[in-house]
């Protein structure tokens, strides 16, 4: 397994295709806009800078990485000779779902075919396919090259054979493997997203302000960062999509998103994406945000 094509040329897409590129998989990055394809290899590019100039990975091998990365606007061309397709585009189940359709006319019959999400079902995604065996979840976390952890979430269908094949793939990637059942939310936002929710909900009854709620999960329950300002990180929007997906998954309130997320997102505060979430992300005052939030 070689050849890996991935879905998607946006924080998580690009991440995942520097990962595969990084050991040594040639990569067919793919996405509709050309624009997001730039983008993503100009942020593949600075992240690897940062690691030659950390002394973490040398000049040669920074190129041998963005040499291992061919860019593709049309998923046929992208997937011909893939074996593995990791899908990495916006959480919206419509589009995914979509998405696999067209992977499985245009992909080889023994193309396995994985998405990122990180609150689809697997099951329902295969479903509409013709190899509902070879459809597997592979849940990377943001930033992909820094971060350990994939969730690996079998469907109903998903084969004993492509689940240990994916999870001995992912240690090939220097990450470490979880297997895990396909449940809304699986375990990592099944158990994070309530309590973002929770954060959010503090705030909006009024117990405490932003930084005084995040300050209290960082020093009081030695979190690395506080969870508004991981909401932030993570995206608001991306939470309100998680969070509605767990509440039509389970029928329970305690997944219900929090009015006030409901409305940020409304209003386009999205988080660091946007310029402003819970916090200020403005060029003109990022740097006392972010750098100075917690002196």
């Amino acid at each position: 397994m070689k050849n890996v094509a991935v879905i998607g040329a946006g924080t998580m897409g690009n991440g995942i295709a520097h990962t595969f590129a990084q050991s040594g998989f040639k990569v067919q990055l793919i996405d509709i806009s050309e624009a997001s394809l730039k983008k993503g290899i100009n942020t593949i590019t600075s992240n690897l800078d940062r690691m030659v100039a950390k002394e973490k990975i040398t000049e040669a091998d920074k190129e041998t990485t963005l040499a291992n990365i061919s860019t593709f606007t049309n998923i046929t061309e992208g997937v011909e000779y893939a074996s593995l397709v990791v899908e990495a585009a916006t959480e919206n189940v419509d589009l995914k779902m979509k998405i696999f359709k067209q992977l499985d006319e245009a992909c080889p019959e023994d193309t396995i075919l994985a998405t990122n999400t990180s609150s689809i079902s697997i099951t329902q995604i295969a479903a509409v396919t013709s190899r509902p065996d070879m459809v597997i979840g592979m849940h990377f976390m943001n930033p992909v090259p820094i971060m350990k952890l994939v969730e690996i979430i079998r469907g109903y269908n998903t084969s004993d054979e492509v689940t240990k094949l994916i999870m001995d793939l992912s240690t090939t990637l220097g990450k470490i493997p979880v297997e895990v059942n396909d449940y809304p939310g699986f375990v990592a936002n099944r158990i994070l997203m309530p309590m973002l929710n929770e954060s959010i909900e503090t705030l909006y009854n009024g117990v405490a302000g932003v930084k005084e709620i995040d300050t209290v999960m960082m020093l009081g329950m030695a979190h690395p960062m506080g969870p508004l300002q991981l909401a932030d990180f993570i995206g608001l929007d991306v939470c309100l999509s998680i969070l509605e997906v767990m509440y039509d998954g389970f029928k329970n309130s305690k997944y219900a998103p929090c009015p006030l997320l409901v409305n940020m997102v409304r209003a386009g505060k999205l988080g660091i994406k946007s310029g402003e979430g819970f916090y200020d992300y403005s060029q003109s005052r990022k740097a006392e945000n972010v750098a100075k939030q917690f002196n």
